[in-house]
């Protein structure tokens, strides 16, 4: 066993999983400590599941061993492992006559009897669990009867209730919308820095993942593909390379995918900056219109937008005024195209020189009024 491992809450050793003893992804190493949040992420098919569902003895581990503070889970029993590891999965569980507290109550079932009958002590653990998730008014309403949203917070009540160490979930937000992705995840953050519950979880939501976890492990091809800090893992190049995506398509500054840049001749320059572009960029994107932008300076908010979705974008160096030859470039670029947008309000030191291409669009009658309504190609020009 590795020395370092035992240092962990959580780790395997070796784990190999599969189904019907046939390899699907071998040799894991996870390791993960009290408080910490790791998520799984990949392309669909990948084997994120079949490794939760190995972690939580769903199916037969083929080879190696899991460990939960220092001992083997293959040779604890199921309450044991019950009292200490909660489950969260997405399939969509359909208990016949249960009111939501009657399924938040089933997280105490490793802590009763053979009767499973619950005392006082568990009750209130029962509307604790309720309150911590924001669903004490849903107590008496029938679980098949409530909204998706609904029901994964009583899940995760559930969860609670068997006051874990470490919970295990299974894309928790799958159904969600996003006031429920963002709720939901909120309160997992809060049990893990309140509680000191470690998590383990699969994320199909990348920004979400992004935002939310201490480590992350990329599943690809049959393999952990590589593992990291978000920092590490949440590179363009290196996301768009796991899911296969075309260069550019994962915008690592905003933490989002954009649709790819419209390659041909730019039809229009966009005179932008300090954030001004991007809702531009993104409508001409959306309009399949080529455009060209500029002048920007590198560390300007509107440069990797403008990176991934221009065909061409003319920049200055960080922190540098717009120089001559920058200058020169965006005046050229501008005389080529049809029309010239210009979000940009405000002009300072920095960008004095895009004042500059305003007014000489605004002499060559091809400046458009940006506005909301109308798409851009069909305003009239000469508008600035």
């Amino acid at each position: 066993m590795n020395s370092m491992a035992k240092e962990f809450f959580f780790y395997t050793e070796e784990m190999t999983v599969g189904y019907d003893g046939k390899p699907l992804i071998r040799d894991i190493r996870i390791e993960l400590d009290r408080g910490e949040i790791l998520t799984l992420i990949g392309p669909n098919g990948a084997g994120k599941s079949t490794i939760l569902k190995s972690v939580t003895r769903q199916l037969k581990l083929i080879g190696g061993c899991v460990y939960l503070d220092g001992r083997q889970m293959q040779q604890m029993t199921g309450r044991e492992i019950a009292r200490r590891q909660a489950v969260v999965l997405t399939e969509r569980i359909r208990p016949e006559l249960m009111t939501c507290e009657d399924v938040v109550a089933t997280g105490r079932y490793p802590y009763t009897g053979s009767l499973g009958i619950l005392g006082r002590e568990d009750r209130v653990k029962v509307r604790a669990a309720l309150q911590t998730v924001h669903a004490a008014d849903l107590a008496e309403r029938d679980f098949n009867a409530v909204s998706d949203g609904q029901r994964q917070r009583i899940l995760l009540a559930r969860a609670i209730c068997q006051e874990p160490e470490l919970i295990v979930l299974d894309e928790p937000t799958s159904f969600l919308d996003v006031k429920h992705k963002l709720e939901f995840l909120q309160i997992l953050k809060q049990m893990v820095r309140e509680r000191h519950v470690a998590v383990i979880m699969s994320l199909h939501e990348l920004d979400l993942a992004q935002k939310i976890s201490d480590r992350l492990f990329c599943v690809k091809g049959g393999h952990i593909d590589r593992h990291g800090t978000p920092e590490e893992i949440f590179t363009s190049d290196y996301i768009c390379g796991l899911y296969d995506l075309p260069v550019g398509a994962w915008n690592a500054a905003f933490g989002c995918v954009e649709l790819p840049a419209v390659r041909r001749r730019p039809e229009v320059f966009v005179i932008a900056g300090n954030g001004s572009g991007i809702p531009v960029y993104r409508r001409l994107q959306r309009e399949g219109i080529p455009f060209v932008t500029g002048v920007l300076q590198e560390n300007d908010v509107d440069y990797p937008a403008a990176r991934d979705l221009a065909a061409e974008v003319v920049a200055e160096r960080a922190f540098e005024p717009i120089g001559e030859e920058a200058y020169a470039l965006a005046l050229s670029k501008m005389r080529q195209c049809r029309r010239v947008l210009c979000p940009l309000q405000t002009f300072g030191a920095m960008n004095r020189r895009n004042e500059e291409l305003l007014r000489e669009a605004g002499r060559a009658g091809i400046l458009v009024k940006v506005s909301p309504g109308r798409k851009y190609m069909h305003e009239q020009a000469g508008g600035g």
